[in-house]
């Protein structure tokens, strides 16, 4: 395989459950924005932002209503779900002869059908068309492509995401700590809140619903289920365990982030979450850095890159 078509299906599965992330943790905080008259507004978005990795704007007094412009819509900017579904449908142009045809039609409808622009009344459908629209996509990828080097580099592409967004999420349980929002909520932004209550038979303690979404070891959507499947997928593409140099590199970073978690006491986790989730978004970066330079070292990592005004 052509290390550009490598390098575009793996975008493809990043950019993809980049929106479907990104739409979840907005749908979570702008609605939690709303209801809550004694989160400050301004302060509470420019925290927002900084956590989806978003250039400080210039406004005098953030709104929701920019949040959802910069975040949403808004294509010029490289975080937005606009940005992510233009980029994968341009990463799927490129790799249309390892596509099922199914697949390039979901993502490019999907990118057709995006509004520009979104009332704040109709946030919440929005976000949740964008949630459906991304598992059509996954799930025709699921369904339709062999599992071979392509189905493995899309999925790698889409662990690394999930761990990097579910660590975003996370991050923000402790933005306004006493008006952030609950572990129910985030179980629920997650999809896992039945799958939780499954598991542990009760109402989610903070405890409880962090050593979910960190370590529960079946739960697609968990920080170390993602990692190990990740895992899975580079041995897939390299098989060779006795190579050292770049081929490891991304296996070191992910093996190092996953006994990090593993072995440290859930209170030390819960205490400082925003600093373990920085550092599981560092270790992201790092694995991406070691795939790019072992598959695809011709270009430059084309992260959060928008599309032109």
């Amino acid at each position: 395989m052509l290390s550009r078509i490598a390098e575009s299906l793996f975008w493809i599965g990043r950019y993809i459950e980049r929106s479907d992330g990104t739409a979840r943790l907005l749908d979570v905080h702008l609605q939690l924005l709303l209801e809550d008259p004694w989160v400050e507004e301004s302060s509470a978005c420019e925290a927002l932002l900084g956590v989806m990795g978003s250039a400080p704007q210039t406004f005098a007094t953030l709104r929701r209503s920019d949040v959802l412009r910069l975040l949403g819509t808004d294509r010029t900017q490289p975080s937005s779900i606009g940005s992510s579904l233009w980029a994968a449908r341009e990463n799927a142009r490129g790799a249309r002869d390892v596509l099922p045809t199914e697949v390039w039609e979901a993502i490019n409808t999907t990118v057709t059908r995006s509004p520009r622009q979104v009332q704040q009344e109709k946030a919440h459908d929005y976000f949740r068309w964008v949630r459906e629209r991304a598992a059509l996509v996954f799930g025709l990828i699921e369904s339709n492509v062999s599992r071979d080097d392509a189905w493995r580099l899309i999925t790698l592409g889409r662990c690394l995401e999930h761990v990097d967004m579910t660590a975003r999420l996370l991050a923000t349980r402790s933005l306004t700590e006493a008006s952030g929002p609950s572990w129910t909520t985030i179980l629920r932004s997650c999809g896992g809140y039945q799958a939780y209550q499954h598991t542990y038979r009760g109402l989610p303690s903070a405890q409880h619903a962090a050593e979910f979404l960190l370590l529960d070891r079946l739960f697609p959507r968990s920080i170390v289920f993602s990692l190990n499947l990740a895992s899975e997928c580079l041995r897939g593409l390299d098989p060779t365990p006795t190579r050292v140099g770049v081929g490891a590199r991304a296996q070191r970073a992910l093996g190092q982030i996953r006994s990090e978690l593993e072995y440290a006491a859930i209170d030390d986790v819960l205490a400082d979450l925003p600093g373990y989730m920085a550092l599981v978004q560092t270790a992201t970066l790092g694995a991406a850095e070691g795939i790019r330079d072992r598959f695809f070292p011709v270009n430059p990592d084309p992260s959060w890159v928008g599309e032109s005004a």
